[in-house]
């Protein structure tokens, strides 16, 4: 058994075939002068996904980030994988509450800013439960 097989995750993706690979057919026996060009579609999960075992959606529920673009009822890609930054819009579960804001941290505490004028800044010094579930990498709204 190969090492990058035992340690790599089940689903791989359809990045090892590229369009050249999907053979067409053709009534008449000749191919179509378009099929040198065409591409194979976006698959979603190669685009936006880029840890599966370690990535999650979430919808979002209430409107604390409408200013960075978050709005009530929006999916979310939470990868649980990407390392707790400064700026990173996180979903997070503070004394029994699920929360979506952006972490900061500077030398003394760190805290969760919302991104709405009408929620105040959480200092999480005043609080013992604190638990991040992950980075938001992606937001997914209808227009």
């Amino acid at each position: 058994m190969d090492e990058q097989d035992f340690f790599s995750a089940a689903y791989r993706g359809s990045k090892q075939f590229t369009q050249r690979d999907v053979k067409s057919a053709n009534a008449t026996g000749f191919g179509a002068a378009a099929d040198d060009y065409m591409e194979r579609g976006i698959d979603l999960n190669e685009e936006l996904i880029k840890n599966k075992p370690a990535t999650y959606f979430f919808r979002m529920k209430g409107d604390a980030m409408k200013d960075a673009g978050i709005f009530d009822g929006d999916v979310l890609i939470v990868d649980r994988s990407v390392g707790l930054v400064n700026g990173k819009v996180i979903v997070a579960v503070l004394n029994g509450e699920l929360l979506v804001r952006r972490f900061h941290k500077n030398f003394s505490s760190a805290f969760l800013i919302p991104e709405n004028d009408r929620y105040k800044t959480i200092n999480l010094a005043e609080f013992s439960d604190f638990v991040v579930w992950g980075v938001v990498v992606y937001s997914i709204h209808q227009v």
